[in-house]
């Protein structure tokens, strides 16, 4: 399907945003949110929802037969709700491999459910030891669930999925992974990645608006948790899978505009095509990169660590740096720049999600130069080791 072309252009100030979602969007989705009042119970609704199931699934390469997606309505961490309390068999325990804010907002959820589970931590700059989660699985055989982040959003580390699905199912467990930063942006395949189920949500990598997430995931699965016990009423995924599959519908009232704004952001990324999507992508990153490294900022994570689309930068030894001012500066100019998620360190996070390309971030390092300037803030900033 072509953009939407519109008769008038929108008078609607661009921003550019370096934030980890929601992120920058194009004007044709937009405007995909302006349709005409719909019931979503009526079949033309239905219909639409159909093809955005077997889209997600594509983009992905999940085989239709094997894997299916379901849809709610709601931020990125119901896809984690939803799959440890629906996934998780009686008499089975929670595998969380931690290392950042997004994987412990999992344990978070095994606390609320009083589920029984193991908090495997590690430092939040530095990628899990395979040997040690190998020793968890082997030595608690009632595992029945395994799940960790793929790109830890707080810093940008990558985390070695298709490592941890092998040893994940050497150990007949299933694996979820949080995919909401990489989905649609890395190329992800399910089989060659070992992942039993991934989630997104709209505003992330397809660049849509916020309100709407979804898992993809391994449909005979989704069918024997049928039978596992019930912890949620909203937030369960085979009720949601069931009523899709029998009636086209969610369950309980979608998301309008924003399914109509996503369908078209759908569109935009299969236009665009997977491989030049991650290439532009990877062009802001490296912009990003080349910035920062001119202004004398220091990296969090390795660079041969990181997942491409987030960079954590340190704060400098500067009396005059104060994050909120610089912050205020940019965003006064259509920058937003957005603050770490890192326990122990000072952080400032840059990202390369969004409808953005390198111009725009030679645009912003123009504008965050001068909010440096602006705050008598040393050029290039000053580390004390």
């Amino acid at each position: 399907m072509k953009k939407k072309k519109t008769k008038k252009e929108l008078n609607i100030k661009r921003n550019i945003l370096l934030n980890p979602g929601p992120s920058t969007t194009t004007d044709s989705v937009k405007l995909a949110q302006v349709v005409p009042d719909i019931c979503p119970r009526e079949k033309d609704f239905a219909s639409m929802m159909k093809q955005m199931r077997d889209d997600l699934v594509k983009v992905v390469h999940g085989n239709p037969n094997k894997y299916t997606s379901v849809m709610f309505c709601g931020s990125g961490t119901i896809n984690i709700d939803i799959c440890i309390n629906s996934l998780l068999d009686k008499g089975k325990k929670v595998l969380v491999i931690n290392n950042g804010a997004y994987s412990t907002r999992a344990v978070e959820v095994c606390d609320y459910y009083r589920l029984d589970y193991i908090n495997l931590e590690f430092p939040e700059d530095e990628l899990p030891d395979l040997k040690k989660i190998e020793e968890v699985l082997r030595d608690n055989s009632d595992i029945g669930l395994v799940h960790t982040t793929h790109n830890e959003t707080g810093t940008g580390i990558l985390n070695p999925i298709r490592e941890i699905g092998e040893l994940v199912h050497k150990y007949n467990a299933i694996f979820t992974v949080d995919t909401t930063s990489t989905w649609a942006l890395r190329p992800i395949d399910l089989e060659k990645d070992n992942i039993d189920f991934c989630m997104a949500s709209a505003q992330k990598g397809l660049t849509s608006m916020t309100g709407l997430s979804f898992i993809v995931g391994d449909r005979r699965i989704i069918e024997e948790s049928k039978n596992y016990p019930k912890r949620s009423y909203y937030c369960n995924l085979f009720m949601q899978y069931d009523c899709f599959e029998k009636t086209g519908e969610m369950h309980f009232t979608p998301p309008v505009q924003t399914i109509y704004a996503t369908r078209q952001a759908l569109d935009e990324y299969f236009e665009e095509g997977e491989q030049a999507k991650w290439e532009r992508h990877t062009r802001v990153f490296e912009a990003i990169h080349e910035g920062l490294e001119e202004l004398g900022f220091k990296d969090l994570i390795k660079r041969e660590w990181q997942a491409g689309l987030v960079v954590s930068a340190i704060y400098p030894d500067d009396p005059n740096w104060d994050f909120t001012k610089v912050h205020d500066y940019c965003y006064e100019r259509g920058f937003t720049i957005y603050p770490g998620k890192v326990s122990n360190t000072n952080t400032f996070r840059l990202c390369a999600l969004g409808a953005i390309d390198e111009q725009d971030i030679k645009d912003f390092f123009v504008v965050f130069k001068e909010a440096l300037i602006e705050n008598d803030i040393t050029i290039p900033v000053v580390y004390k080791d």
